[in-house]
């Protein structure tokens, strides 16, 4: 009968275990490496596609540019840019926190935040709040005439109350 004595040095699990151990590592990141890959490849399509899902009325979500809506609807007539805190929601679509109840949260909201510089289009004739993040369209609500009066007023008032500092105009 052999003798299995431990030496210094030498590990004690067998090596036939070390191989099965191995071969479920390499198939998860094997399929890590594959669904990271499918999702690089969904980038933003080319401006003049963009251009063609706003034409459409067709505004996707993470697909969608400010460059492709300004060139089809023309500059917004009300726009704001802020940083801006947004819900992550488990689908991974993002809404603002401004559009939330202060001290609430958005239904079925779990855990996820997410902050940036939010840029705000907003068009009356068409009733749309455009929100993007990154340059990229990642919330979108219709609103009622009041509703879009009501941003629009709570901008201005806003805006009254920004620092040159914040405008970016530099002091005399």
């Amino acid at each position: 009968m052999k003798s299995r004595a431990k030496t210094k040095g030498q590990d004690s699990v067998r090596p036939d275990v070390t191989v099965r151990m191995i071969a479920p590592k390499a198939l998860m990141i094997g399929v890590l490496l594959l669904v990271t890959g499918i999702a690089a490849c969904r980038g933003i399509p080319p401006l003049a596609e963009q251009e063609q899902l706003v034409r459409e009325g067709n505004l996707v979500l993470e697909r969608v540019t400010t460059r492709a809506v300004v060139n089809v609807w023309g500059e917004p007539p009300h726009y704001q840019t802020k940083f801006t805190q947004f819900f992550v929601m488990p689908d991974f679509t993002m809404i603002p926190a401004s559009r939330v109840a202060l001290g609430e949260s958005p239904k079925g909201w779990e855990a996820g935040v997410h902050a940036g510089e939010g840029v705000f289009f907003l068009y009356p004739d068409r009733g749309w709040l455009l929100v993007f993040l990154d340059d990229r369209l990642v919330y979108k609500e219709t609103l009622k005439a009041e509703e879009m009066r009501a941003l629009v007023e709570a901008w201005a008032y806003d805006d009254r109350f920004k620092s040159r500092l914040l405008e970016g105009t530099p002091l005399p």
